[in-house]
């Protein structure tokens, strides 16, 4: 398993010592995510301050924008960084495309994705082959690129492309059309060895494809007693979600979930965290006695069923970086 890193709300200025600092302890890759800041362009310091980390989006959101300008940007970074970017997109939930971006939900959301990547791919390829552009869709109709608007060939022009999902339809959309998954933090093993991956193999084996998918999955961690309520806390939010609900029935905790439902629909937050029990809080997080003894749990629950390992969990140059270089080396030999 590789380790990577979350730099989730960052300032710019904060970046380039945090990028530089990330490469000096061994992780393999830096993800952005689109919460309280862009995700793109922290990636511009973040190619230009480091040599071989690897990065990319976890995740941008897709409805949010058009194929074209995530294609312009995504392709942009790649020649900048010789390759190494990582393009993860997900489609956020209804309310907050309707209500947040002032954005229409698409009635197939999974539909709309799909033509999203195809879309990416078919810019691309025109403009590395000068192949003319013609994608055809229910939702996006590409048919226009001059050579006034064509970047033109790099040098890497693969772009690895995740989606994320919580549910079955994204990840058998994967399986079909993409080459990672991100897993959202709140699943359990359970629920990926026996909904998830089925599902991305599913969607493999209907489309015909044989090329390995990779699995990155950002995980709770507990080495303290304020981890494990922060995680409990965390948890509680998320599961407060209806369409994350599938998670709980695979448990059988599909009942706390409708009460946390009612819960944060009536702005009580501080009474949500008691409803996740310390089984639950097993379920979703990996414990050890401290940071330095992670490797081992990590692997004993995940061996096989994921490839990129992401904490969630800060990442503070000068703090713990003996830990995350051993974690980083644990995790990259077993």
């Amino acid at each position: 398993m590789k380790l990577d890193l979350a730099f989730m709300s960052n300032p710019l200025a904060e970046i380039p010592a945090l990028a530089r600092a990330a490469e000096a302890v061994g992780v393999e890759a830096v993800w952005t995510s689109e919460t309280q800041r862009d995700p793109f362009l922290p990636l511009t310091l973040l190619a230009e301050h480091t040599q071989r980390l690897r990065f990319g989006t976890a995740v941008a959101i897709a409805f949010a924008r058009s194929p074209m300008t995530l294609a312009h940007t995504a392709w942009d970074l790649a020649q900048q960084s010789g390759g190494r970017l990582m393009l993860g997109l997900g489609t956020q939930v209804k309310p907050h495309i309707e209500r947040r971006f002032g954005l229409p939900w698409p009635e197939s959301p999974v539909n709309k994705l799909r033509e999203m990547v195809l879309g990416l791919r078919a810019i691309w390829n025109g403009w590395q082959t000068g192949e003319k552009l013609n994608f055809r869709g229910e939702y996006f109709k590409l048919t226009l690129m001059t050579p006034f608007f064509s970047p033109g060939p790099i040098a890497q022009p693969h772009i690895p492309i995740y989606i994320a999902g919580v549910n079955t339809g994204l990840a058998r959309l994967c399986g079909e059309v993409c080459d990672g998954f991100h897993v959202h933090p709140f699943h359990t093993a359970s629920y990926l060895r026996e909904v998830l991956r089925p599902a991305i193999e599913d969607g493999k084996a209907r489309s015909g494809r044989t090329a390995p998918i990779s699995v990155s999955a950002s995980l709770f961690v507990i080495t303290s007693a304020a981890e494990r309520e922060y995680a409990r806390q965390q948890l509680s939010f998320y599961a407060s979600t209806p369409s994350y609900r599938p998670v709980l029935d695979h448990h059988g905790w599909g009942v706390v979930g409708e009460q946390l439902s009612s819960l944060a629909a009536r702005g009580q937050w501080v009474e949500m965290p008691a409803l996740i029990t310390d089984e639950m809080l097993s379920e979703f997080a990996v414990a050890a006695p401290s940071f330095e003894e992670l490797a081992a749990p990590l692997s004993t629950r995940y061996a096989g069923l994921i490839d990129r390992v992401t904490l969630y969990r800060p990442f503070t140059p000068g703090a713990e970086d003996a830990a995350w270089r051993r974690l980083a080396m644990e995790l990259q030999s077993q």
